[in-house]
């Protein structure tokens, strides 16, 4: 989340909030943030009284340490299975994440947190405490989609009403806190960027606790959202759409599955760019990665498409049936102020990109500017925006008679591009609004048709200063008028750019999955072509078309589309297993061995059958068998083929599994239990069922 140097204090609803820019360089990490200050607590000690910087967290004496607060107060807990309190977690290093799904730099600290998460598996746990900045991110659906939109493997808590963020002490998003592992608040860093310094305090801890033995190094493991999802759609939380009816085809990002499907007008499959796993390699459509595509631009028989987490423009040559890179060196862009050669200039989230001539604009959502490729020179160079976030000028002060210009101008998060053929027009979406930048040299202008300022958004019809949207991600140009994604509001908006009006063109704000009447599921990516209105219904995991004439609208039917094939899964490790000592199992020469397993969990736990289990079969003559369990329960069966077990003399079974405290749903901890026996031939009806129980 950023705001701009120049932002002034001000009071919504009882808060007041100032903008601060945070330092570039050392502990502060990288790119802006957003503080809030003033509020009175009814009961201050159940706060803390005072914030500490993580750097300096190490050298804090003992008797000025602070016990960290209880998450109390948030509305549910996600990606769990319930809540989860700090008292259990003793032993474990916390690192508690404050966050809000819109924000940029709080998507760039994701990364960080799974590296981490990996590298200290047994020492560390992550909290994602969600705390909303707009009104449609309070709500869980809309955050349990973020959740698996972004792939987040910890638990996260609905922060709705801020009460774990004022506990905290936090004025900004992203803010990282660091807990110890007897429970005290060690300090916390905003902004984005600190995995170095994050990395070598945890490695501190971890040397600090083992010698004090007070660290527990037991894994432990959370039933995650994913397990539960039941999707019935081939697409994954599709991001935009680009329509080409001239050659019967539609481009679609399938970001979550970090590929580009592409159909005819009537959804029938033609081909897919890319193998569906995050990643980043040049090459066939069949070889190819991409993470998170976004935008997409055509240029003859090139489409061109925004390469978002890799920070990249990639170029699929669409005869050739290969993909390149053309833009961005792969690392996130950092210099606001100056380009370079394509190839050599780092990019910052390009969201969105649109082609006008020889010049590919971009939206940059994570330097909040608009940039420019130039296919003449191929050069990648700012066009609009300082990278201050924030807007300027408003409409307000656009009837005030300032004007913005290129250089002089403020944007926040741009996530959205179309163009008339004079002005481009902006989905700038943490400041709710809609901007218009002139592609003229010689006068370029940049205003604003709706929107007022970070904290000014709603769900208003009205004319300029009056009007409001919710965090819009996409916008199209047609017969005059702009369409809006306005993404938050679960509607499509339109605006004449003339009289500053703007309504309600589709939806009724619900959110939902119905052409009729229309509604759809936080809406992020708009394309006009041949008076049809394409749009990513992105929650909802389709593509939608709209006739502009009638406003009829239906759903793409896609047919030929698979999701991705799941990876094969690596061998399972069963840590710290149980085993059990079998006598001699005679086993069937022909046919099926169908294998019960049996789970009785130990005093005070109870199974969790919503996190995956594996299984792994192995004989002393090379038969091996593994994988996850298809319907985890009490009572479980792998069903093993007798043939290739019948010259063998010993076999072992080893089950991974889940148990959860009593009591405490939202911490689970990993069981494993092998059992091993001597097995020997018998008859063909002998031995063909075995029930293996972790009890014996």
């Amino acid at each position: 989340m950023s705001a701009p140097k120049s932002w002034s204090p001000r009071t919504d609803n009882g808060w007041t909030w100032v903008g601060l820019v945070l330092a570039g360089l050392g502990i502060f990490g990288c790119g802006y943030a957003i503080y809030r200050v003033g509020q009175v607590h009814a009961d201050p000690t159940a706060y803390l009284t005072r914030s500490t910087n993580i750097a300096a967290a190490m050298e804090e004496r003992d008797e000025r340490k602070q016990k960290a607060p209880e998450m109390d107060g948030g509305v549910e807990w996600l990606n769990c299975g319930g809540p989860i309190r700090l008292r259990d977690l003793r032993g474990k290093i916390v690192l508690l994440d404050f966050w809000t799904y819109c924000c940029i730099n709080c998507i760039h600290v994701l990364p960080d947190l799974a590296k981490l998460e990996k590298k200290y598996a047994n020492q560390l746990v992550v909290i994602g405490v969600h705390s909303a900045k707009f009104d449609g991110e309070k709500d869980s659906k809309n955050i349990r989609e973020a959740i698996l939109r972004y792939h987040i493997e910890h638990p996260v808590v609905n922060d709705a009403n801020h009460r774990i963020w004022e506990a905290y002490n936090v004025h900004a998003w992203p803010t990282l806190v660091l807990i110890d592992p007897e429970g005290y608040y060690l300090g916390s860093v905003s902004g984005e960027g600190h995995y170095d310094l994050l990395d070598r305090i945890i490695e501190r801890l971890i040397e600090e606790h083992r010698k004090k033995k007070t660290l527990n190094e037991e894994p432990l493991r959370f039933d995650l959202d994913k397990y539960r999802e039941r999707r019935t759609s081939p697409l994954a939380f599709p991001g935009k759409v680009f329509a080409d009816p001239a050659n019967n085809r539609i481009f679609i990002a399938d970001s979550s599955h970090h590929r580009i499907v592409i159909t005819d007008l009537d959804g029938q499959v033609l081909d897919v760019v890319g193998r569906g796993e995050p990643g980043y390699e040049d090459g066939s459509f069949e070889k190819a990665l991409f993470n998170d595509p976004q935008g997409m631009a055509l240029r003859g028989e090139t489409l061109l498409v925004a390469d978002r987490k890799n920070h990249r423009i990639r170029a699929i040559d669409l005869k050739a049936k290969k993909v390149t890179t053309i833009a961005g060196t792969g690392e996130q862009g950092r210099d606001r102020r100056v380009g370079g050669p394509a190839l050599a200039t780092g990019m910052n989230s390009p969201w969105d990109i649109l082609l006008v001539g020889d010049n590919l604009y971009i939206a940059q959502a994570g330097h909040h500017q608009l940039w420019k490729l130039s296919f003449k020179d191929k050069r990648l160079t700012p066009w609009a925006g300082n990278g201050q976030e924030n807007i300027f000028p408003s409409v307000s002060h656009g009837k005030a008679g300032l004007k913005g210009t290129w250089e002089r101008s403020m944007f926040a998060q741009p996530s959205g591009l179309a163009t008339d053929g004079k002005w481009v027009y902006v989905a700038d979406s943490e400041v709710s609004a809609v901007r218009a930048v002139s592609l003229n040299p010689a006068d370029p202008t940049v205003k604003t048709l709706v929107g007022e300022g970070l904290f000014e958004f709603g769900d208003v019809d009205g004319f300029g200063e009056k009007a409001r949207l919710q965090h819009c991600l996409g916008v199209a140009w047609y017969d005059g008028k702009v369409y809006v994604a306005d993404t938050y509001n679960n509607k499509i908006k339109v605006i004449d750019p003339d009289t500053l009006e703007c309504r309600t063109f589709l939806g009724d704000g619900t959110a939902g999955r119905s052409d009729d009447p229309p509604r759809f599921d936080e809406p992020a990516g708009l394309h006009v072509a041949a008076d049809m209105l394409y749009v990513a219904d992105t929650n909802n995991h389709r593509i939608c078309i709209v006739d502009l004439k009638t406003k009829a609208m239906r759903t793409l039917n896609i047919t030929g589309l698979q999701p991705p094939q799941p990876t094969l899964e690596d061998k399972p490790v069963f840590v710290n297993a149980s085993k059990s000592r079998l006598g001699e199992t005679l086993l069937p020469q022909a046919g099926e061995i169908v294998v019960t397993l049996r789970v009785v969990p130990p005093p005070g736990f109870k199974l969790n059958i919503l996190t995956p289990f594996h299984y792994l079969v192995q004989s002393d003559k090379g038969f091996e068998q593994y994988g996850p369990i298809a319907d985890p329960g009490p009572e479980m069966q792998v069903r093993l083929p007798a043939e290739k077990l019948a010259d063998s003399t010993t076999m072992t079974v080893s089950l991974a599994y889940y148990v959860c405290k009593e009591g405490s749903e939202g911490i689970c901890q990993p069981r494993s239990h092998v059992w091993e026996m001597p097995v020997k031939p018998g008859k063909d009806n002998l031995g063909a069922a075995l029930v293996l129980s972790t009890d014996k």
